[in-house]
């Protein structure tokens, strides 16, 4: 959840010893959080029951066996298969970027206007990232790692290795900015938000793009593979955007309706009150998607132990 700028470029100073163990403990709980949740988490439930077959509904047919008949066939299945997989493991950190992103206005209308602004970035951000790499993809066609049917050890994907990469990656950026924004380290976008102040949409917006490069979800792979048998950048760039913006649809309409309330006038009410839900966001997101993809993924694979609820 990246924050304005008075939550991610001015971290609060601590300055009492009770202070700093309040923070000590919002970080470790948070941290705990999105452990517990990754343990929780079922993949079956989310992917299939929910994303799969909501898919389906929406296109009539069977969405992970029916074929892709033609490019505009694969441009609308791209959107779908981007809103279907909202809440999937590799998406649902997404909505840390429910940051207080708005400024506080007097009228409703004024707060919707502002809202629109750290949206927009956040989409420039993403569109940038998804674009480029639906390109690159399409260009090289089958021969990406993402798309191989190899596999290595004891029988891992290559494309599941690259999941475990990227995803932890990204985990451990979103707890660094999520210790940065509770204080505890230096803000790596302090210089760049004082000249740019959408550097941090832009930048969350960039992260959240980056999903799609380890991305293994079935519906995401199939449109995948319809993209690179193309061998069209521009019509890669195209579905790879589609997806990411019906990734982040449902967080941004939730984010406009949350700018619609008082919201932001109670965060901003209390000193240091944005920065805290800024980094308790960011954290429980890092840690969800570190413990997620860097602990129990490899432990499903027979590589060290992560804690499961049998579903």
């Amino acid at each position: 959840m990246v924050a304005s700028r008075s939550a991610v470029s001015s971290p609060p100073v601590e300055t009492t010893g009770t202070r700093t163990i309040r923070t000590g403990t919002l970080i470790v709980v948070s941290l705990l959080v999105g452990a517990g949740i990754a343990m929780l988490w079922s993949a079956k439930l989310v992917d299939d029951d929910i994303g799969v077959n909501s898919a389906t509904g929406i296109l009539g047919h069977n969405s992970l066996t029916s074929g892709i008949s033609s490019s505009g066939a694969g441009i609308v299945f791209a959107f779908i298969a981007g809103l279907a997989g909202t809440f999937t493991a590799c998406n649902v950190a997404a909505f840390s970027a429910i940051a207080p992103l708005m400024q506080d206005a007097p009228s409703l209308g004024a707060r919707a206007r502002a809202a629109l602004r750290p949206v927009g970035w956040l989409a420039v951000g993403v569109i940038v990232v998804a674009g480029l790499y639906g390109a690159i993809g399409a260009a090289f066609g089958k021969h990406i790692p993402q798309l191989s049917t190899a596999t290595i050890g004891n029988g891992v994907h290559v494309r599941t290795l690259q999941a475990i990469g990227i995803f932890s990656v990204i985990g451990l950026i979103f707890i660094y900015l999520g210790l940065a924004a509770a204080g505890t380290v230096p803000d790596p976008l302090r210089r760049l938000t004082a000249r740019w102040p959408h550097t941090p949409q832009l930048v969350m917006g960039a992260l959240i793009g980056g999903f799609l490069i380890g991305r293994p979800y079935p519906l995401f792979y199939k449109m995948f593979a319809y993209a690179a048998s193309t061998h069209d950048p521009a019509y890669g760039a195209a579905a790879f955007i589609l997806v990411a913006l019906g990734n982040i649809l449902l967080m941004a309409i939730l984010f406009l309706v949350l700018s619609m309330t008082r919201y932001q006038q109670w965060l901003q009410s209390r000193p240091g009150r944005v920065a805290r839900f800024t980094a308790v966001a960011l954290l429980i997101g890092g840690g969800f998607t570190l413990a997620y993809w860097g602990l129990r993924v490899p432990a499903n694979l027979g590589y060290g132990w992560f804690p499961t609820v049998g579903w």
